[in-house]
């Protein structure tokens, strides 16, 4: 388990997607419940996978500001108004805060 989770760390590193398919196989034949969750997983967007390990660039900032604005809406859930939620991000986005 360990040497299949090196190699997976490998290829991303030196940005390898042609040995992609090689190591799902691989991790396939383990037959490991959890690992074969998360190869469904990529191979269920293999085509994003192959770009995320190729490209430089990532949606991470998007994606973390979304995940922000998620969690503020999530504590204010029902209690207030669009506005008060406005100023609220807009506060926590100048603090640095959250």
């Amino acid at each position: 388990m360990f040497e299949i989770l090196n190699e997976f760390k490998d290829m991303l590193k030196k940005k390898e997607s042609d040995n992609l398919s090689n190591w799902i196989s691989k991790v396939r034949k383990l037959k490991i419940k959890e690992m074969d969750s998360y190869v469904n997983g990529l191979e269920g967007d293999y085509d994003a996978v192959v770009n995320a390990i190729i490209l430089d660039y990532n949606n991470g900032l998007a994606e973390g500001s979304v995940n922000k604005l998620k969690n503020i809406k999530r504590v204010m859930y029902v209690r207030n108004s669009f506005e008060l939620l406005r100023c609220k991000v807009l506060q926590l986005e100048t603090l640095k805060i959250f």
